[in-house]
């Protein structure tokens, strides 16, 4: 079975978020369930020159008037189309905030663009390459299965949300921009509000929605969780479903990590410290028993980073240190940097993302720090739980699913895996340190929360089993499935 999977970013090429690691060990979990997958991703610097090693596989003279071209790019695991238009993706910044943390102004066209050619590969115009269903994920792609079903493509397209917080709202007056007729811009589509809103249509346009976790499914069917697309969901919702995400064993493996000073496994946990202290020497925190906190995150409102700010000083006041990696919003930036800087060798904080640190960070902080207001799934806490390092979440989607609390039951049955805490408050978030800070001083606990967490398994391995089964069954019914194996589209 051939699958397009059409992405804003994807790992380890582009990454900003959890997005880039699904969408980049997806495909590779989707293999052993007879899946072959290709992803289109816009052509952003990162990827030149190894995709422009050979000739183009189609050009376009307009697309959303501007020439683009689709080249291919295959790595050990993935095969990439690469939509190459260097007026939309050759400048500097982020896939969405230009160098200024600004976003790009037209950033409803640089993914429009992206969205059509999915829906023209879908259609047919790549010569030798056609695939049996279209994967889309989050609003910069959803645009994909309006395109298609506005071109009389019935090929089944699965939407995944990985946040409904973001939903690629525009004004109405760009529809004729977007190539799509006035009809278009109706309740049943694109309307949003007065605006258009690129997920609602794909919301209503796709065969399948997915979200990212069982309880995220559920929740965003709610005033609270829905962000203003509650009614929208309701109206699909029997072509709702969750499906957890997993982690890549192959990149997160505490057994055979080469970004650790030190690996280890279950049975070598002592080996940690050497983790441990490397990263305190590397952060300027005190070599003392206080365990470290640690969060590697956005830094949002939505993460909770406001909460952690202020409950900093509790935390360092009751003995621990704490370790903040990640970017966001200036006024948290700052929150937590005078935080750092009012308890120095107690509190270091890292403004900006590192894949080398944030594993390391993984495997020597004790505790994972996530008090999201919301969570669709989380990774960070899975990464976690594999590298020893004990979840601290908020009980919300994916944190509620994937971390045990330890109360009294859980610890009297030994099956706990981390702390939750609710209500979702800096209160709360103080009382889950507490918790972890009583437990941490009692290192039989502690080894028992610690070990329970890393026999946890969370690859993608039953996850992909799920995406094939749909998969399948929608190509199934629309006589798509071509029930052959895929021809490299090189060749």
């Amino acid at each position: 079975m051939k699958v397009l999977s059409v992405t804003s970013e994807v790992y380890p090429y582009i990454k900003t978020g959890g997005l880039a690691d699904v969408t980049g060990s997806l495909p590779k979990a989707l293999k052993s369930f007879g899946v072959d997958s290709v992803t289109l991703v816009p052509g952003y610097p990162v990827f030149f020159p190894m995709a422009y090693a050979s000739e183009p596989l189609f050009e376009f003279d307009d697309l959303l008037g501007e020439r683009a071209a689709i080249r291919f790019l295959q790595s050990a695991d993935l095969m990439l189309f690469i939509l190459d238009i260097p007026a939309l993706y050759d400048r500097p910044g982020t896939p969405y905030l230009d160098e200024h943390g600004i976003d790009h102004p037209d950033n409803w066209k640089r993914f429009a663009a992206l969205s059509l050619a999915a829906a023209l590969i879908a259609s047919g115009e790549l010569p030798g390459w056609q695939p049996d269903l279209v994967h889309t994920h989050d609003w910069q792609s959803a645009l994909t299965s309006v395109y298609m079903r506005e071109m009389g493509c019935e090929k089944p397209v699965v939407l995944t949300i990985h946040n409904i917080a973001f939903q690629g709202q525009y004004p109405a007056t760009l529809v004729p921009y977007l190539h799509l007729p006035p009809s278009a811009n109706n309740v049943g589509c694109l309307e949003y509000y007065g605006d258009i809103s690129f997920l609602k249509g794909g919301l209503m346009t796709s065969d399948v929605i997915t979200t990212v976790s069982p309880t995220y499914a559920r929740e965003i069917l709610t005033p609270r969780f829905g962000m203003g697309m509650e009614g929208v969901l309701k109206v699909r919702r029997d072509s709702l479903r969750g499906i957890l995400n997993g982690i890549d064993d192959d990149v997160w493996n505490p057994e055979t990590d080469e970004l650790l000073p030190q690996t280890f496994d279950l049975a070598n946990v002592d080996l940690r410290r050497k983790n441990r202290r490397r990263l305190e020497q590397r952060l300027g925190l005190d070599d003392d028993g206080g365990p470290i906190f640690s969060a590697i995150s956005r830094l949002t409102w939505q993460k909770g980073m406001d909460m952690l700010a202020y409950a900093s000083d509790y935390l360092v006041f009751s003995g621990g240190k704490l370790i903040v990696c990640g970017k966001g919003d200036a006024d948290i930036e700052r929150m937590l940097l005078e935080a750092a800087e009012k308890h120095p060798g107690r509190i270091a904080v890292n403004i900006g993302y590192s894949e080398e640190l944030a594993h390391l960070i993984h495997g020597g902080s004790d505790a994972i720090i996530q008090p999201s207001r919301f969570e669709p799934c989380g990774l960070t806490q899975l990464y976690g739980l594999r590298y020893g390092s004990i979840p601290v979440v908020s009980r919300t989607g994916g944190l509620a699913e994937t971390v045990i609390d330890a109360n009294d039951a859980a610890m009297n049955a030994q099956v706990a895996t981390g702390f939750q805490f609710h209500p979702v408050t800096t209160e709360g978030l103080c009382h889950a340190i507490r918790r972890a800070m009583d437990t941490y001083n009692n290192p039989k606990q502690w080894q028992q929360v610690q070990t329970q967490g890393m026999k946890a398994r969370f690859s993608w391995e039953r996850s992909a089993g799920q995406y094939a089964s749909l998969f399948r069954s929608l190509a199934r019914k629309s006589g798509t499935s071509s029930g052959v194996e895929m021809q490299r589209a090189t060749g």
